[in-house]
């Protein structure tokens, strides 16, 4: 199956002892960004994942596209340019919490990108479309063309997914950001947003009331993840449900759990499982890449992803 990920994957440096990014003195290279990760993390279970993004002709650049192929990412759709760089970010290294990120993208060649370069986009052959509130933040331009590729996907009858990840540095203020991205899900079947998140955006505290919202603006499907709780699924056909959290020995980097979330949920749907089946695999994945440093070096095979949902739990490494 074909899915269509639109957004700006980065160079990403981690620094490799605790501390604070200012007297971080070493650093190990790899790729980051949200949408890249699901794209990994989908090829990994033997989907074909295309990339719709601008990068610069640099290094970084080069990097990226070399660790698109190696992850079997569809690039037909990226595109290169010589004016722009490409956008790069780092992450500290924390023993508790989430690590410190600083973020190198303004002015970027993604973040340059315009409805014009989603016109002419060929979609045919795409059965789903995944959009996460990241890449719309980055510039009033990535959000226009966010825009017009869902106008796209939906004369075309293309699911559509949508993950808020929420990154408040990114908006002028927490209302535009709301408003934005509140917008954004109107477009799409499924929504994923986290209990903090959906809070933010709706104003509602509890996981089935954030559930309605998103089902009154239209959506078919919502599942509401609760950290280490697991997950509230619910479909407008049905009263919801529960499913239970992955329990993880060592939880080594809690960034990019959410996108190893969207990765089991899109597809498990995909494959025609049933909405508690695709969040109780989405509870997998998630655990399963908290307990990896790096953004998307852990999304597993579907054999490693078997093997997490016999034994219940992910083992210390």
């Amino acid at each position: 199956m074909k899915v269509l990920l639109i957004g700006e994957p980065m160079g990403l440096f981690m620094a490799e002892e605790p501390g604070p990014l200012s007297q971080a003195r070493r650093f190990i290279s790899s790729i980051a960004g949200a949408e890249y990760n699901v794209a990994v993390g989908l090829a990994r279970l033997g989907h074909t994942p295309v990339y719709c993004t601008r990068l610069g002709d640099d290094p970084i650049g080069r990097q990226i596209l070399d660790g698109m192929a190696e992850n079997h990412i569809d690039t037909a759709l990226v595109s290169m340019t010589a004016e722009q760089s490409t956008g790069l970010m780092l992450k500290g290294s924390t023993q508790k919490g989430d690590p410190e990120i600083a973020y190198y993208r303004r002015g970027s060649a993604a973040s340059r990108m315009a409805p014009k370069d989603v016109d002419g986009l060929d979609l045919s052959g795409i059965d789903w479309l995944h959009v996460t509130g990241i890449f719309p933040a980055v510039s009033e331009s990535a959000m226009s063309a966010t825009v017009r590729l869902l106008d796209r996907a939906s004369a075309l009858d293309i699911p559509v997914s949508f993950d808020p990840n929420l990154r408040p540095q990114l908006w002028p203020d927490q209302g535009t950001m709301v408003k934005s991205l509140n917008r954004l899900a109107g477009y799409a079947q499924l929504v994923l947003p986290g209990i903090a998140e959906g809070k933010i955006l709706t104003g509602h505290g509890h996981e089935r009331d954030i559930a309605a919202y998103y089902h009154g603006m239209g959506a078919r499907s919502v599942i509401v993840k609760l950290g280490g709780d697991g997950a509230y699924y619910s479909a407008d056909s049905s009263d919801g449900g529960y499913a239970p959290g992955v329990s993880v020995e060592r939880i080594v980097d809690t960034v990019g759990a959410g996108d190893g979330f969207a990765v089991g949920v899109i597809s498990a749907l995909i494959e025609g499982l049933s909405l508690s089946e695709a969040a109780r695999r989405g509870n997998a994945i998630g655990a399963i890449q908290i307990s990896h440093k790096s953004d998307n070096e852990g999304l597993p095979t579907r054999e490693e992803l078997e093997a997490v949902l016999a034994a219940g739990k992910v083992c210390a490494r």
